[in-house]
Parts: structure tokens; sequence; C-alpha cells
């Protein structure tokens, strides 16, 4: 089915209602972002000093001009912002609701480290221009046609990215998805609180609108799709296909009722038009220290479990979440556990769930031990959020066991070409970077035009 239609801008017009109720009931302070009003945004977008060579742009994964949409917003131009964000970052809307700012631009901006102590509000002011840009015709023109069409796997941000990009660059693509829905993360992945009302789909076909782009669903590399196969037909090919499997715990019980992968969970929260038909504990326990981690706890808690306790190995220091979502969950009355490593899943008479066992842990001589000294948590279900890896099944014909690997993640070079000429690949499934939408987005975009470069060579070659 093709996806070349116009979708314009104005889809981006939204202020949720969820929000909104989150506002009168004081958890936007802790929880997703707020938005700014035209008059909030014209106050904090005066407060950006426009720095020459700006620290926060030269740490932006995605290479935004971050001083300069900021002042395109103070000068009124909101469709000036916004375009520069975008062109930078297709994905600039659902970046602006969970990207780590707080580690990345806000961290580095220099009114973070003044006498003030506030950094401008980097992630808001980008929700102001990607919410209230309204175009009359998509932002971004084709190329003429190159002729070139290049084949995507999956349709989460890296190769919707990189689809984009291409696009852009005059060639056609054929987009390879799985699931019934294209956003990838964005739309099995994020927590609901965050990306709300549909978003994830409305920036999906916002990106779509630039043409040339194609998306077959139900496509599954290693059962229905061959990487032998896309590499025979198409010009070239990208994989952004994530890692898909949870990883395991390796205990006793783990696949006893009761026993969730936290991404399984949210993956159906974010589908279900009923909740009140999503099963709800009511004592959870959540293994593990990221962002997925909290964004399971917190949400779990939102939907209306009593307790919810998150554990973890080591102590609040070396979690990969961001402080502020640590904050997030401690707002939401997240029980925090950590020095605690799980041992046995506890199991009642009818084969559920109902607890699990954890050893104190300590570190001796820099190294992760356990204390001997052991204590129960009483649940009725628990979630598990230790990463994600590879489905093996993915890359499992002829060609695709070619491919270099690194563990679970494909190796590739400065610009995205696999150990395979012809095969690109970027986002969670290769090694270099962080684990977020952003890095992926970026992956996206180099390796598209790192494919674009290798196909003008080739043709001038010929």
């Amino acid at each position: 089915m093709s996806q070349n239609r116009t979708s314009h801008a104005r889809s981006f017009e939204l202020h949720p209602s969820s929000d909104r109720q989150q506002r009168r009931t004081g958890h936007a302070l802790h929880g997703p972002r707020t938005t700014l009003s035209a008059r909030q945004a014209a106050i904090e977008s005066a407060r950006c000093l426009y720095c020459y060579d700006a620290p926060c742009t030269r740490v932006c994964p995605s290479e935004i001009d971050v001083a300069s949409f900021i002042r395109n917003i103070h000068d009124g131009n909101v469709d000036g912002a916004a375009t520069g964000i975008l062109k930078q970052n297709i994905f600039g809307g659902s970046c602006a609701r969970v990207c780590p700012t707080e580690i990345l631009c806000e961290d580095a901006c220099v009114r973070n480290h003044d006498v003030e102590g506030r950094p401008v509000r980097i992630a808001l002011l980008q929700r102001y221009a990607t919410d209230n840009m309204s175009f009359v015709d998509h932002p971004f023109a084709r190329a003429q046609p190159t002729g070139r069409t290049i084949a995507v796997v999956g349709a989460g941000p890296a190769g919707l990215s990189c689809a984009h990009r291409l696009a852009m660059l005059g060639h056609d693509v054929v987009v390879f998805e799985a699931q019934p829905k294209a956003g990838g993360l964005n739309e099995y992945g994020i927590a609901k609180y965050k990306l709300t009302d549909g978003f994830a789909q409305r920036e999906v076909e916002f990106l779509l609108g630039i043409g040339g782009i194609e998306i077959r669903y139900g496509q599954k590399l290693g059962e229905n799709l061959h990487l032998k196969d896309l590499h025979a037909r198409y010009d070239a090919v990208f994989l952004g296909i994530g890692l898909g499997a949870s990883r395991r715990l390796g205990l006793t019980g783990e696949d006893a009722p009761g026993l969730l992968a936290a991404v399984d969970y949210i993956a159906a929260l974010r589908q279900t038009d009923d909740l009140a038909a999503l099963p709800v504990p009511r004592r959870a326990i959540v293994i593990g220290a990221g962002n997925t981690a909290v964004d399971m706890a917190v949400q779990v808690g939102r939907l209306g479990a009593e307790l919810v306790t998150l554990v973890y190995r080591r102590g609040f220091d070396a979690m990969s979440a961001t402080r502020h979502e640590q904050e997030i969950a401690k707002a939401n009355l997240v029980r925090m556990v950590t020095w605690a490593q799980p041992r046995e899943v506890l199991i009642d008479g009818a084969g559920r769930v109902r607890g699990l066992k954890l050893e104190k842990t300590a570190l001796q001589d820099g190294q992760l031990v356990g204390t001997g000294e052991t204590f129960e948590i009483a649940a009725d279900a628990v979630f598990k959020a230790i990463g994600q890896s590879m489905a093996e099944a993915s890359l499992a014909d002829p060609l695709a066991t070619l491919l270099k690997r690194s563990g679970d993640k494909i190796e590739v070079d400065n610009h995205f070409r696999t150990a395979l000429p012809g095969i690109y690949a970027g986002g969670d499934c290769v090694a270099p970077g962080q684990d977020l939408t952003v890095q992926a987005v970026q992956h996206g975009k180099l390796a598209a035009l790192a494919i674009h470069a290798d196909l003008l060579m080739n043709m001038e070659v010929a």
C-alpha cells in the first residue's frame, strides 16, 4: 500500500486532553513535559544568549542548531524554527517529549552553569515549535528522481529517518515493517503518558507526506522477508531492525504467569482501546535501572497498582535512567530498592508469580558481589526491563550470517556500512552510540547520506 500522500503539518497543532488533565491534577510537574503558551515561549526564548558555537548544539545527537531555532521563536517565526529542527531531526516532535535533554542540551546550556543555575527550557521550546507550525505544504521537497530504490527494514525512528532523507535526495524507498503500524518504539515502546493521543502516528503521517516512501506491513525479516532477496532486488538495503527480544533473567520460575517483559506490557497498553480490559496488578515489581524500567513502574502505578517497587542490583548513581526520570518515579510513589539482585521468582500453589526473592549486594574491590543476605518482596506481577537483544531469527538467512557482529549488535563503519557491500544498518541494532530515539534518528539520517554518496559514486563509475 503506497503511503505517498501529502500530510499537512497542521496535524501537529495538538495540546492533548490528557496533558490538560495532568495539569489540573498537578501530575504534569512530574510526568510528561508540559506545553508552553505563546507568551511563555516568548519569555523563555528571550533567556537564550544565542551563543556562538553553542554548547547545546554541540551535544545534540541530531545536530539541531538550537540557538538558531530559539532565535526564530523569539522573532515570531515558528515555522522557521520548526523547519530548522525537522531538517536535522524529522522526529523533532517526539524527541521534544522523550529525549533526555537534562543530560544533553539543557545540561550544556550556559544558563545552567551561571549564577542563575537554570537552563533554557530547550525541550519545551522545541515542542512549542513543532506543535504550532502551520505549513501550507510539506516543508521539504524531493530532489529530482534518481531512478534508484532502497529497501529499509524496520519502520522505527532509524528506518523512517533514513527513508525520509533518502526520499528528500530523490530516491524511492520501500519500508518493510513487521508490525501493523509504523513508528517502532515511539508507537509500541514509549510509556503512553509521554506520547499521548496518537501523536506517534501523526508524526509518521507528516514524515510520509514528502512522498516517495511506501510501507509494507507484516513483513518480518527471517520469516517472510529475507536479506538475500532484498540485496538482489534493491539498489541498497538499510537495516533498522532494533533489538526485538527481551533478555532473560536466567531464574527459575521465569516463565510463570505473572512475569512479563516490560516492553510487551507497554506495547499492549499503547494499542488497547479499552484500558479496563488491561490487567493491572495490585502489587508490582519492576526489575531494571533504565528509562524503560521507570516508564513501566510509573505507568503501572498510574493505571491503579497500589504498590510498585523498582529493584536494581546497584546504587542510584549507576542507574542508566536519568536523574529526571528517577525523580518522576519518586514523585509517582514508586518504591526504589537498590543493591538488590533477583535470585528466585516465587510461585504460589496455582503456579503464578507471588513475589521475588532477592539478595543484597555490595561492591568489593570494585566488583559487585552478593552478601548472602536475602529478603522477599510480595507481588502479583513482575516486569523485567533489563534490556533487549537481537532476535536471532531476523538474521538467520545465509547472507545475514555474513554480517559481522559484536554480541547482539551489528558492526558498522563510521558511515553505517556493514561488512556486506550495499547493506547498511543503524539504530539500536548497531554498536555505536546510545540507545536513544534521537540517536536512532541520527543514525538513519547519516546512513541515508552515505547510501546516497555511494550510489552516486557507483553511477559515476558506471
